[in-house]
């Protein structure tokens, strides 16, 4: 999963959080807006690129606003989350890749599986509990789709992230390591989902769906 660390392993449990739930072209254009703000990225993602890995699956777009410090008539996006539809027969090769090296930890037959594809938070709103309320409506939007499992990668030098995983009750099923460069190896986690998930879940969350 292509992430910047969130640094969101506490949620503000009095605060609720505004969520927008975008349909696919215009989430697509937000999301090529907000990575404009993550100097962690090599490589932003474009409208296109999103449009065309989630077209044809099922997926979702989610983000989170808050108001500006200094301004707080001004409501910015701060965070966002986007996932999709992981099938064992992916024509894609990194998605073919991804269900290759998943393939002895993740049971695919029969079984709906979500990746964590791209998302994260803003520098200056981590620690506030964004990442974590985004995570929370994925895993309920998720159950009500009928998926059975949530996969996620990282790599080692994202600690923030691996911390905020941890937080979220991700396991570790696999770790690739990196010979050169142990910072740069990768690590592979998953989340089983059932309703018993959502009674663990911490965040308020007042969710919007934009067409």
């Amino acid at each position: 999963m292509t992430m910047s660390p969130s640094g969101d392993v506490q949620a503000l449990t009095s605060m609720e959080y505004r969520i927008r739930q975008y349909g696919l072209q215009q989430g697509s254009l937000e999301i090529q807006y907000i990575e404009e703000f993550f100097g962690e990225f090599n490589r932003r993602k474009t409208a296109a690129e999103v449009v065309a890995r989630l077209s044809s699956r099922d997926h979702q777009i989610v983000m989170a606003e808050a108001a500006l410090p200094d301004d707080p008539g001004t409501v910015v996006p701060v965070a966002y989350k986007v996932s999709h539809e992981l099938r064992a027969s992916e024509a894609e090769p990194k998605l073919a890749d991804l269900v290759m090296r998943l393939s002895d930890s993740v049971t695919f037959e029969d079984r709906k599986i979500l990746y964590s594809w791209i998302g994260g938070t803003r520098r200056d709103w981590r620690g506030q509990g964004f990442f974590r309320a985004l995570t929370e409506q994925q895993e309920a939007w998720a159950l009500d789709n009928g998926f059975d499992e949530v996969v996620a990668k990282t790599k080692n030098r994202l600690y923030d992230m691996r911390g905020t995983l941890d937080h979220l009750e991700f396991n570790v099923v696999q770790f690739e390591p990196n010979a050169d460069d142990a910072r740069e190896s990768k690590v592979y986690l998953s989340k089983r989902l059932g309703r018993a998930v959502l009674d663990r879940h911490r965040s308020r969350r007042a969710v919007v769906e934009i067409g």
